[in-house]
């Protein structure tokens, strides 16, 4: 019998790794993303008081209007810069970047990118 791997679930533990030793602060909050199969989300959060700062997605109403013909990757990048706009308006120049468990390439990669060219410090 063969049995598959769930890959959400070793993507899960991979991530509880990670949050094991990264965590968000007020003064260099954490820059948390995920990936959906069609969409891309990204949450500034103060993990010291457990509340989100900032949060952007593929799903924003400004963000869908400007993704007409672009890629996953394209849209990524633009949610990134779009997020770190949004922190530098709440005075937030660096951040610790939480890739969720997922790979740091293509969405991932490209989001971080996105976030850094807009002026913000990961």
């Amino acid at each position: 019998m063969i049995n598959k791997i769930d890959k959400n679930a070793v993507r899960q533990k991979r991530h509880q790794r990670i949050r094991n030793k990264i965590s968000g602060t007020a003064s260099r909050p954490r820059m948390a993303v995920y990936r959906s199969l069609n969409h891309i989300y990204v949450q500034v959060i103060d993990d010291s008081i457990g509340h989100t700062l900032v949060a952007a997605s593929t799903k924003d109403r400004d963000i869908m209007a400007s993704l007409e013909g672009k890629t996953k990757i394209e849209a990524a990048k633009i949610v990134g810069e779009k997020a770190a706009k949004l922190a530098l308006a709440k005075g937030i120049k660096e951040a610790v970047f939480d890739r969720g468990g997922y790979i740091y390439h293509g969405r991932v990669e490209a989001l971080a990118e996105g976030a850094r060219e807009a002026g913000l410090k990961l």
